[in-house]
C-alpha cells in the first residue's frame, strides 16, 4: 500500500475527508466482493445437484456482463445513487443501469421514474422545493381512510435544485400524518443501514462513474409523466437523442451501451437515427399490463416475435415471470413466450431478481407464474439457473448483483 493511499484511508477513518472523496480514491478490488448473501441463498436451497455444485464453488469470482445492476444495488442502497453504483461494481456487475429522466431545465438525471422524488429523496423535507411539487404532501386521515400521498417530479425543479437533494431508500408510509413519518417507510426486508449519504447522480455523472468502474451501460429512457413536447418544443425525439448524445460526448463506444425503453417507438427511432446504438437497444416488454395479454398464449402477443425481429429488434427484456411456467410435475421450465422469442432469434434479458422480498410465501410479481414452486430464499438460485441454462438469457437484472455475479462465476459465464 502506498504512503499516499494509507494517508487517505486514515484521513477518511478520522473523518477528515468526506466519504465520497475516499470512494473516488480507493480502487475496486481485483476480485468482486460478494459478501455472505449468495452463500446464504445456496445454504437454503433444496437438496439436489445444483445445490451440490454451487456449494462447492469458492471462486475465483469475476465481473460478468451476465450480472446487470438494477438501479445499482437497491436491496440495501438508495437506488440510482453514487453509493449504489459503487456497491454494484464492487459486487462484479458488468453492466450498470441509469434510468434516465429530465428536469425542468431539460437536464438528464438518474431516477427510476420522473415523478418519484417524494419516495426516493428528501424533497418533502426541503420546504422550498416541496412547495414546487406537482402534488404537495397530503397527510393520512384515519377517520376517512384516506392514505397519505404526494407527487414530486424531476420536471418540477431545475438541475441545480435536484443536486441539493439526497437519495433515500424508495418507500413511503401511506399511514403517516406528517412528512417525517411518510418518508420513514423502508420495508423490513431492506435496510436504512447504508442509506446515508445518498448522492444523487446526473446522467452524465453516472456515465463518468460507470466508465471509471470499468462497467458497461444500460440507460433506460423513462416515459415522461408530463405532456410531450415538454415546455413547448422538447419532443420525445429530442429527449431520446439527448440521452445517446451524452454517451457520444463522453467518448463511450456504442458497443458498450444497451439503451432501453418500454416504448417500441423509441427503439425504432434509435434504429433509424442511431443504428450503432440501436443495434443493442433493449425492448422492455411491458405488454403484461395490456388487457388479455398472456405469456402462455401466442395469439395475445402483438407484435409477434417474428414481427419484432423483422422490425430490427435484437434484444427483448420481459419480467422474469413471463419467461417461466410450471410443467405437469411442478418443475420450473421455459414458457411458450421464452421459447418463441428464442425461435425468432431474439436475445433475452430479464428483470428483476431479488426484488420480490422474502420468497417463503412464493414471492410476488416477479414469481407470479411459478409461485407454487417457490417456498424459500434459496429458490432464487433455482430460478436463476433455469433462466440461464434452459431459457438462455444473456443477462439478468438484480437488486443485489453479488448473486448474479456468484452464479455466473460458478458456471464459468462471461
Amino acid at each position: 500500500m502506498s504512503r499516499t493511499l494509507r494517508r487517505l484511508i486514515l484521513a477518511g477513518l478520522l473523518g477528515i475527508l468526506p466519504s465520497s472523496t475516499l470512494a473516488q480514491t480507493l480502487p475496486l478490488p481485483a476480485e468482486p466482493q460478494l459478501g455472505p448473501r449468495p452463500f446464504y441463498l445456496v445454504d437454503t436451497m433444496k437438496d439436489g445437484a445444483l445445490k451440490t455444485q454451487l456449494s462447492a464453488c469458492t471462486g475465483p469470482f469475476r465481473k460478468s456482463n451476465f450480472s446487470i445492476a438494477h438501479r445499482g444495488a437497491p436491496l440495501q442502497f438508495p437506488e440510482h445513487s453514487r453509493e449504489s453504483y459503487l456497491a454494484a461494481a464492487r459486487m462484479g456487475a458488468g453492466v450498470i443501469e441509469c434510468d434516465v429522466t429530465f428536469t425542468k431545465d431539460r437536464q438528464l438525471v438518474c431516477r427510476h421514474s420522473q415523478c418519484d422524488l417524494h419516495t426516493t429523496t428528501n424533497i418533502l423535507s426541503a420546504p422550498a422545493l416541496a412547495a414546487k411539487c406537482t402534488q404537495p404532501f397530503s397527510p393520512a386521515d384515519p377517520a376517512t381512510g384516506r392514505k397519505a400521498s404526494a407527487k414530486c417530479c424531476t420536471s418540477d425543479i431545475t438541475l441545480a435544485e435536484f443536486k441539493t437533494l439526497t437519495a433515500k431508500m424508495d418507500a413511503a408510509n401511506t399511514s403517516a400524518t406528517n412528512v417525517t413519518d411518510y418518508q420513514n417507510g423502508t420495508p423490513r426486508w431492506r435496510t436504512d443501514l447504508y442509506a446515508s449519504p445518498g448522492t444523487l447522480m446526473t446522467h452524465a455523472e453516472s456515465i463518468a462513474l460507470i466508465k471509471s468502474l470499468g462497467a458497461k451501460f444500460t440507460p433506460e429512457l423513462k416515459a415522461a409523466e408530463v405532456p410531450m413536447p415538454f415546455d413547448g418544443d422538447y419532443s420525445q425525439e429530442k429527449y431520446a437523442t439527448q440521452m445517446l448524445d451524452e454517451y457520444r460526448a463522453a467518448g463511450i463506444p456504442a458497443a458498450d451501451v444497451f439503451p432501453q425503453s418500454f416504448d417500441l417507438n423509441d427503439i425504432k427511432f434509435w434504429l433509424r437515427t442511431a443504428p450503432d446504438f440501436g443495434a443493442q437497444a433493449v425492448y422492455l416488454d411491458g405488454r403484461y399490463a395490456a388487457p388479455g395479454f398472456d405469456h402462455l398464449r401466442s395469439e395475445t402477443w402483438t407484435p409477434s416475435m417474428p414481427e419484432l425481429k423483422a422490425a430490427g429488434l435484437r434484444i427483448l427484456a420481459p419480467p422474469i415471470y413471463m419467461l417461466l411456467t410450471l410443467d405437469s410435475s411442478g418443475r420450473i421450465v421455459p414458457s411458450p413466450y421464452a421459447r418463441a422469442a428464442r425461435e425468432a432469434g431474439l436475445d433475452l434479458i430479464t428483470w428483476s431478481l431479488e426484488r420480490d422480498g422474502p420468497l417463503t410465501r412464493g414471492g410476488a410479481f416477479f414469481h407470479r407464474s411459478i409461485k407454487p414452486a417457490i417456498d424459500r430464499e434459496g429458490d432464487t438460485m433455482t430460478v436463476l439457473d433455469v433462466l440461464a441454462k434452459d431459457v438462455g438469457v444473456r443477462g439478468v437484472f438484480s437488486d443485489w448483483p453479488a448473486t448474479t455475479t456468484f452464479y455466473a462465476s460458478c458456471k464459468g459465464m462471461q
